[in-house]
């Protein structure tokens, strides 16, 4: 069957199954593929193109930073619009916000050792402007959508994608509405209304919440920006996978002022619900590798909660997904996780999610709840890092493996993508440090002798009492005139009086002095 038969742009569109699609018509949208309902569509990309692109931004000086630009430095490889720069008309971001240049932060030694691991990083996406990687997709969203000119961006959610849309079209004055499960977190829903979105909250589950979103988008002719659904939403997210080798190879070169350049870690642990992010992630590192910037993939690790473990099961049972419609439709299952935003009892981007452990030779890893709150207290200790229920997720798989697995892990460079804030879900995060909350002590205002029993002195440092002072003999019988010691007498005194505990000068004598 023809792969590829309708361009848009630069871009040619493709499906899952490889099922022939018609040519886009302007402003028309084609979400799924035609032959099935769930069948998720892949952008194909003309690589040639890209990279003469990119090399005219190098050779002309003006490949944008990463630190001032975001996401929009690789603008030459998303499905947008492309507006080349100059000295003379400089690129103006679709959007105020900066989004993208999340840090990559180093772990510390110990932990890199506990490990047995050569190097670990983690990809600190909760640093987005809404807290969580989901702005990489709905910036690329609210850009695409404005420049079809659509009056209303809609999306079903669970807390982060919606906020990351409210937030994005707040900050490009586009109309949203959003649907959101009743039970989403309360700071989440208040982040919504904060950003001015219109929201709607279902009496359900977040498939519930996904699939009225779909019929108001039909219904009322709105843009639709479901995870899953829409093809471009990987396209935003695979942006993240740039960044990681391009920060990375900055990590262990000098690089020669905004050249592009990249380095792929061994593995990469994402945590996975409805398999979006994933798919984006493998997209990404697949993008690079087809440009020659890279000459390996990574090993993709999903990890999900045992209470929402849709794709594992059907990674783990390895049912072709690629070749087989019928399996296309899995089985829904009761999501019971604490991790909400991968909380997906119906996985929208199964297929993709599948594939991007086997085509990179990864695999799915499952975490139970109880390890995913050991995990973000123990990653918030280890790094300052604080991360959501279902950014530390990924982590836990991490820990979970390099005991299991050991061999996997032994030696090799990992990356952890963390994809949200730990402030979006204060109510976990208490649960993850009950124990620590119960012994914080409340203490009246001046109380020093009640914060010095809660901090006691060591018990194994004794305490050292001030060295005597030898009193020199006066031979002189004038009162009225001081005594001048000898110089033995002096010498004497200086050698009973001990050395000061802030003093960073060394001894005269090479003789370290005894302790009495």
């Amino acid at each position: 069957m023809t792969r590829v038969v309708g361009v848009t742009g630069l871009w040619l569109w493709g499906s899952v199954c490889g099922a022939e699609l018609p040519a886009e018509k302007p402003n028309a949208t084609t979400y799924c593929c035609p032959a099935h309902e769930h069948g998720v569509l892949d952008l194909k990309l003309d690589y040639d193109l890209i990279k003469k692109r990119i090399q005219e931004e190098h050779d002309s000086a003006s490949l944008l930073p990463l630190d001032q630009f975001g996401i929009w430095r690789y603008r030459a490889m998303l499905p947008l619009p492309y507006m080349p720069s100059s000295p003379k008309t400089p690129f103006i971001p679709p959007l105020g916000l900066l989004v993208g240049c999340t840090p990559l932060t180093s772990a510390p030694a110990t932990l890199v050792s506990e490990l047995n691991l050569k190097e670990l990083w983690f990809k600190d996406d909760g640093r987005n402007p809404t807290g969580s990687l989901k702005d990489r997709a709905s910036a690329l969203i609210v850009a695409k959508a404005q420049s079809e000119k659509r009056e209303i961006i809609s999306t079903a959610s669970t807390g982060n994608a919606a906020a990351a849309l409210a937030g994005m079209c707040a900050s490009a004055n586009q109309k949203c509405v959003i649907f959101v499960p009743y039970t989403a977190p309360e700071a989440k829903q208040t982040q919504l209304v904060m950003y001015g979105a219109d929201v709607v909250l279902v009496k359900g589950t977040y498939d519930d919440a996904f699939d009225l979103c779909l019929s108001a988008c039909k219904k009322f002719g709105w843009y639709c920006r479901n995870t899953g659904y829409n093809p471009f939403t990987s396209e935003g997210k695979k942006t993240v996978s740039f960044e990681i080798c391009e920060q990375l190879w900055r990590r262990h070169h000098t690089p020669n002022g905004d050249e592009m350049k990249f380095e792929t870690p061994d593995l990469i642990f994402v945590s996975v619900g409805d398999g979006n992010i994933v798919s984006g992630v493998h997209t990404g590192f697949k993008n690079l590798l087809a440009l020659g910037y890279i000459d390996k993939l990574p090993k993709i690790i999903g990890v999900q909660s045992t209470g929402s473990r849709a794709v594992a099961e059907a990674w783990s049972s390895r049912v072709d997904l690629k070749t087989d419609p019928d399996d296309m439709k899995l089985t829904p299952i009761s999501c019971d996780t604490l991790a909400d935003s991968i909380s997906a009892g119906l996985p929208r981007d199964p297929i993709r999610a599948a594939r991007a452990a086997r085509g990179t030779e990864g695999q799915y890893v499952q975490v139970a709840d109880t390890e995913i709150l050991v995990a973000m207290r123990e990653l918030a200790r280890a790094t300052g890092i604080f991360s959501e229920p279902a950014a530390a997720c990924a982590y836990a798989g991490l820990l979970k493996l390099s005991k299991e697995q050991p061999l996997l892990c032994a030696g090799k460079t990992a990356v952890v993508l963390l994809t949200g804030n730990g402030l979006k879900d204060i109510a976990n995060a208490k649960k993850a440090v009950a124990v620590d909350l119960s012994k914080v002590s409340l203490v009246p205002p001046g109380g020093i002798e009640a914060v010095e029993k809660l901090f006691p002195p060591r018990q194994d440092v004794p305490a050292t009492a001030p060295a005597k002072r030898s009193t020199p003999k006066n031979k002189n019988k004038n009162k009225n005139k001081k005594a001048t010691p000898s110089t033995n007498e002096t010498q004497q005194a200086q050698q009973k009086r001990a050395p000061s505990p802030l003093s960073t000068t060394q001894p005269a004598s090479k003789k370290p002095h005894k302790k009495t």
